[in-house]
């Protein structure tokens, strides 16, 4: 079996392979979702089940569960700040006081602090936004996302993303691009916040565990099931299987590049540069002359050795994007606890 602290291959079989880098979405949600996958793996499901709990243990895997989507559950941004020195420590404290606030990174540019902001609505997420630049002095540069071009946190653990099969096309976490928030987004039912709010964690490591999650719920298997599959149908929940640690298997090298695109080749552009393997997000925000920002597209890469993280950026300037840009690289990692939904759920219901 895998061991994450080293050579995050060793030990792995074939079974493995199909485990890890075909289920990261598509797990099977029905009673005895092991039983399903007994003809795909060839074991029984007792031994199936072992290796995702030992895949988890060794680190390889967070859990067995949903990755939801925030901006159709809520209302999310990016944001950012251009802080002085003397005032960086004081501002962070600032910032990651909300708990909406999921992530928060140090960049090495003017604007040099970076978050995510997700609340239960839009009026909320501004109110915050209106808090922190009252409370540090310093207007945030808010970048909502406009459209998707791609969002692709699966990461192969046995294959490799420049093989063409490795990138999952049948499998794709989204179509070829999605819009941002918009008004009519789908309600929510009580039955699936409260489904929802039980599942973000991920589900027991059982033969059962979705009736196992009944009994804890007090509903009706067939309730959770068909309670999941409304939240991926409504958007709510974006993909459903086994979430991969990516730096456990060698993905510890990223970048966050910006493009200063036209706006009538944004689609294009945007679609085209979201077909490169190693590009997990693609988007396009919105550009803000009145604050000094002309970039439109924001991709992030993700690779095993920075030398690839170059390349991909050289092969993207020239050839899908040959526009300016600028990377954005980390200094330093402020804040990164993922998004809770509890309040995004009470909201709802």
């Amino acid at each position: 079996m895998s061991d994450a602290g080293g050579d995050w291959r060793r030990g792995l079989e074939a079974v493995d392979a199909v485990l890890l880098d075909e289920y990261q979405r598509g797990f099977p949600i029905q009673q005895e979702p092991y039983q399903a996958l007994e003809a795909v793996t060839g074991l029984e499901e007792t031994a199936i089940l072992e290796r995702v709990r030992a895949h988890c243990e060794a680190g390889l895997v967070r859990r067995l569960g949903p990755v939801l989507d925030p901006s159709v559950i809520g209302s999310s941004t990016l944001a950012a700040l251009a802080v002085p020195e003397d005032e960086f420590a004081a501002v962070t404290e600032v910032v990651n006081a909300y708990p909406e606030v999921s992530h928060n990174y140090r960049r090495d540019h003017e604007w040099n602090m970076w978050f995510v902001l997700t609340a239960a609505s839009r009026d909320r997420r501004d109110e915050i936004l209106e808090e922190i630049a009252t409370q540090t002095g310093h207007e945030p540069l808010v970048l909502p996302k406009e459209t998707e071009f791609r969002l692709d946190l699966q990461f192969p653990v046995v294959g490799d993303r420049t093989n063409a099969g490795d990138r999952g096309r049948e499998h794709q976490s989204e179509p070829a691009a999605t819009r941002g928030h918009t008004a009519d987004q789908p309600a929510m039912t009580a039955l699936e916040a409260t489904i929802l709010d039980a599942v973000q964690n991920g589900v027991p490591l059982t033969r059962t565990p979705y009736a196992d999650l009944a009994t804890e719920l007090d509903l009706e298997p067939s309730a959770v099931v068909s309670g999941i599959e409304s939240c991926l149908s409504k958007g709510f929940i974006k993909r459903f299987g086994l979430v991969i640690d990516h730096h456990a298997v060698g993905f510890r090298h990223n970048c966050m590049v910006v493009w200063a695109v036209p706006d009538d080749r944004i689609d294009t552009v945007g679609e085209q540069a979201g077909q490169h393997p190693f590009v997990t997000k693609c988007y396009h925000r919105p550009r803000r002359p009145d604050r000094g920002w002309e970039y439109t597209l924001f991709t992030m890469i993700h690779a095993r050795e920075a030398a690839v993280v170059d390349r991909t950026i050289e092969e993207l300037s020239m050839d899908a994007v040959p526009y300016p840009y600028r990377r954005l690289e980390t200094v330093k990692r402020l804040k990164q606890t993922g998004t809770r939904y509890e309040q995004l759920l009470d909201a709802q219901s």
